[in-house]
């Protein structure tokens, strides 16, 4: 085969575990996709590669394999190897303001630089997630080149005979050179031989050839980045031979293809097209991280969470190192993972780990003397309406219009959110969600409340009716129409949280002319780690005030909480006995909470009222 029909190839390897994830999917990772690429190529000096791995995981192996460390600086140093920068957490650089993008990169360009003796030239991008103005961000955080799939190229307008070499992108004046990775190579790659694909990729472009070469000056006009996760292999076969045949197939088909690194690139290659990115992504379907957020509540509670986080931040003055680790922790939650639909989204350890790392940043924002409570009116959750923000030295507790319900309870001396419950088909889980149903209604483990049998009033919007910055707030839902389920009863609720105790009073009204006998079920969710007895532990009292161990179902007026994992203790105490329930809540089969259903049988004639408070408490 002709010289000039060589295919020059940037092959890297990336991998990434979500901050939060067990020990297990680390030491998974760094034994099945690591080790065995890095430990076989360092034997392969003439075969060049690009590396990324997130600070996270880079982080872990220098703790607990720092022996890997050295064959990566090895490589570097001999210039066989070039790592890539990007964010430490592997954020979506869109979704994060302007100065948490530029300070990540900037945190893992110098942990690379300490560890590596270099400082990265490339920044990697998450699934590829683009949007233009990060073309701005990349180039102020001086990183020269990032990556892109090369079908974002095809959908920017690059012809089919340009797509084989780098491009240049611009925004407010910054420019960056972004090269294509080739996803389809990458999946031959994993079921073909290295010189079958080579040999098919060069048929399929050679009659591009003649144009692929964009001026005069251009060496390396057949260029195609890869990142392939596997290659060719038997189910018994141990990865570090599938990667040693990979690598032994390259040296032997260097007269067709080469490896080559970036930098070389870079610097032998002086004039590139120039092209616009549309907003888009590598994953299927036109993924939109924006999107997801507004189809996914649990994702758009972290995301909330994490803007209003960083809010408390840059109002912090004067103590620029509190300031500085509450920005780092804030930085630990917005990892990818939690805004995309990989597991990170559905599983409940990850987001728990985000909500902690939110509430550490949080608690160092505030003044180290006597925390003042508040109560304030702010749109937390971005959807136009404000909600009401009770904030007191342990407890937060936020309440939303719809349904006048509580959808986070934190609780800050464990930095632990109880009300982190997930989403579900009639959406985010949240506490003292009020539901009337019929009195003879029979409630099971396999509960479902429908709209058309029962009054789903966590549905409607209350009126807030009067708020209290000392620390109360009273919400009314009027009467409804006569075509939904017992729409006659109005609903007046007030929330006071006072030295961190939540009381929260009801007052139902029959507004009908007739009796309505039905039942009051104000639901309540907490999110523990787990559902078994080694992470939460359920009591109520018998007569002589002992602890008795519940399940499913009991009758009370107080329930007791063990939440062994974070060895707090949960009070819910409520003036009047009801009929309870609990009844855990799965995702994916992933435990997301726990449902407490307290169900009051209440017969009201026209014009009478029912009366109940409740009072949450937590100690450790």
């Amino acid at each position: 085969m002709k010289e000039e029909k060589k295919v020059y190839l940037i092959l890297g390897s990336h991998a990434h575990v979500p901050s939060g994830a067990r020990e297990s999917e680390f030491e998974y990772v760094y034994e099945k996709k690591m080790r065995p690429f890095i430990s076989t190529m360092y034997r392969y000096s003439n075969i060049h590669a690009v590396l990324h791995y997130s600070g996270v995981l880079l982080y872990w192996v220098e703790r607990n394999h720092p022996e890997f460390f050295m064959l990566i600086e090895d490589m570097v140093s001999r210039k066989q190897a070039e790592i890539l920068g990007g964010g430490f957490y592997e954020p979506y650089f869109p979704l994060i303001p302007l100065q948490d993008r530029i300070g990540q990169i900037e945190l893992m360009t110098t942990y690379l630089r300490k560890h590596f003796g270099k400082r990265p030239l490339g920044c990697w991008i998450p699934d590829f997630v683009w949007e233009q103005h990060m073309a701005a961000s990349i180039s102020s955080s001086d990183m020269n080149y990032t990556f892109l799939s090369r079908e974002q190229f095809i959908k920017a307008g690059v012809s089919a005979a340009q797509l084989f070499s780098p491009c240049i992108t611009e925004d407010q004046g910054k420019l960056v050179t972004v090269f294509p990775v080739f996803k389809s190579v990458e999946k031959e790659l994993e079921e073909k031989s290295f010189s079958q694909v080579i040999v098919d990729f060069i048929n399929q472009f050679e009659h591009h050839e003649n144009e692929a070469c964009v001026s005069s000056n251009c060496a390396y006009e057949k260029i195609i980045s890869v990142f392939p996760d596997k290659v060719p292999s038997s189910p018994e076969e141990a990865p570090e031979y599938a990667w040693n045949r990979f690598f032994e197939e390259i040296s032997l088909s260097k007269n067709i293809a080469e490896t080559i690194l970036p930098a070389k690139i870079l610097k032998g290659q002086k004039i590139y097209n120039k092209c616009s990115f549309p907003d888009s992504s590598a994953l299927d379907n036109n993924f939109s991280p924006r999107q997801f957020l507004i189809e996914h509540d649990e994702a758009n509670g972290v995301y909330s969470k994490m803007i209003f986080t960083n809010v408390l931040i840059n109002q912090l003055k004067g103590d620029k190192s509190r300031k500085l680790n509450a920005r780092e922790e804030l930085w630990k939650a917005q990892d990818s993972c939690l805004f995309s639909p990989c597991k990170g989204q559905p599983e409940n350890e990850l987001r728990k780990a985000a909500y902690s790392s939110l509430l550490r940043a949080e608690i160092l924002t505030r003044d180290k003397g006597v925390f003042t409570s508040s109560l304030i009116q702010y749109d937390f959750d971005l959807d136009g309406i404000k909600e009401y923000l009770f904030q007191d030295t342990k407890v937060n507790c936020y309440i939303q219009l719809k349904g006048a319900c509580v959808f986070e309870l934190d609780y800050l001396p464990k930095e632990w959110n109880y009300l982190d419950c997930g989403s579900f088909e009639s959406g985010r889980h949240a506490a003292f969600a009020d539901i009337i149903a019929s009195a003879d209604l029979k409630i099971t483990q396999s509960i479902d409340f429908k709209k058309d049998r029962e009054r789903l009033c966590f549905n409607e919007y209350y009126e807030a009716a009067a708020q209290d910055r000392k620390g109360k707030s009273c919400f009314k839902l009027a009467a409804g129409k006569d075509d939904i389920p017992f729409g006659s009863i109005e609903i007046n609720k007030c929330y006071l949280l006072k030295r961190d105790i939540l009381t929260v009073s009801y007052t139902l009204k029959n507004t009908d002319k007739k009796k309505i006998s039905f039942q009051f079920i104000p639901e309540i969710n907490f999110s523990f780690a787990g559902i078994s007895n080694d992470y939460v532990r359920f009591y109520t009292a018998d007569k002589n005030k002992k602890d008795i161990h519940i399940d499913k179902h009991f009758k009370s007026d107080n329930i007791k909480i063990l939440d062994v994992k974070n060895e707090v203790q949960i009070n819910l105490a409520s003036v009047k006995e009801y009929n309870g329930y609990l009844v855990p809540s799965y995702k994916n089969d992933l435990y997301q909470s726990t449902r407490l259903l307290p169900a009051f049988l209440i017969s009201l004639e026209s014009n009478e009222t029912w009366t109940n408070e409740f009072s949450l408490k937590f100690s450790h």
